[in-house]
């Protein structure tokens, strides 16, 4: 992908699911983010932006924290050669537990 142009955002179907666990107050807030965080350089590791260390139970290798304290999480993949993030996971951490669609994944 050539620098300075930005990346296409594919969203999994079943983050539809997802934000439905989720209190719609916040959906503009999360795609805001997305938005801002992922177009340009996904795979840069800020603050807010990390590679995982190990694999979740949900898809992605890539984890965006946003929102109020933090407690969004979007787990994302980079597909660099087709100019791409795609988008497997949002979920709503509440503290050292992580729920995905209304249930809790073991990290």
């Amino acid at each position: 992908m050539t620098p300075g142009l930005s990346f296409a955002l594919i969203y999994a179907p079943v983050t539809q699911e997802h934000l439905k666990a989720i209190e719609r107050k916040y959906y503009a807030l999360i795609r805001s983010a997305i938005e801002t965080q992922l177009r340009a350089e996904p795979d840069v590791e800020t603050r807010n932006r990390k590679p995982l260390k190990r694999p979740v139970v949900v898809s992605g290798n890539w984890e965006l924290r946003c929102g109020p304290d933090n407690r969004f999480r979007v787990f994302y993949e980079v597909d660099r050669r087709n100019g791409q993030v795609n988008i497997m996971a949002i979920g709503v951490k509440r503290g050292s537990r992580l729920f995905v669609g209304g249930r809790r994944i073991t990290l």
